[in-house]
């Protein structure tokens, strides 16, 4: 396999692996139709920077870990799904209330501290961080498209670089789409079925890293 070969081929098994639906498409696709674009794109931002870690890790070696040793990946496995069960519970029982001129979740607030703002890249972050699977996956699917003869850690970041950007664009297309259909999205009914949806899906992702001891 050449190099050219191998990039057309990893870029288009990613590009194919990111548009399916999942955990990191969940939560952007809420953060922008309840919160706003700005918000969502930090989250987005923040998962595929939990991407190019993985990519480093799994490239040097410390992605291996998880593949060989039952208590680094129990210890991050659990981790991992009280933190989706925390962000999920707080998403199912957060309140909506009526929208008015000061009190609008559409629009971020003009004093929002960078601080705040951050925590929104923290989020998508830890999500991507704190998921085992994500670094198992990279451990066993980059090495196939790597060719012979090539810097191999400098190799692996340019996939994960690759992996990364698409994430970013997959995720800016989701909250362009969302652009047409804010006013309706952010009424109260819907940004309640919105987060009672999303919360459902971590904490259902969070049980299931709990209860699944399989690699």
């Amino acid at each position: 396999m050449t190099i050219t070969h191998a990039l057309l081929a990893f870029t288009l098994a990613a590009g194919l692996l990111t548009i399916t639906p999942g955990l990191d498409t969940a939560l952007v696709l809420r953060t922008a139709a309840v919160e706003d674009a700005r918000r969502a794109m930090l989250a987005g931002l923040g998962i595929c920077c939990g991407c190019l870690i993985w990519g480093f890790a799994a490239s040097v070696g410390l992605g291996a870990v998880l593949a060989v040793s039952h208590v680094a990946y129990s210890t991050l496995r659990v981790a991992g799904a009280c933190y989706l069960i925390f962000l999920g519970t707080k998403m199912l029982l957060r309140s909506h209330p009526a929208p008015s001129v000061t009190n609008d979740v559409s629009s971020p607030s003009v004093s929002e501290s960078p601080a705040s703002a951050r925590r929104w890249f923290v989020r998508g972050l830890l999500t991507n961080l704190l998921n085992p699977k994500v670094g198992v996956f990279h451990v066993t699917f980059l090495p196939q498209f790597i060719p012979a003869g090539v810097h191999v850690t400098l190799f692996s970041m340019l996939l994960a670089a690759i992996h990364a950007a698409l994430g970013i664009l997959w995720f800016s297309l989701l909250t362009l789409a969302t652009r047409p259909l804010s006013h309706w999205l952010r009424q109260r009914r819907v940004a309640r079925t919105l987060d009672r949806t999303t919360g459902a899906v971590l904490v259902g992702f969070g049980f299931r890293l709990v209860f699944d001891n399989r690699r």
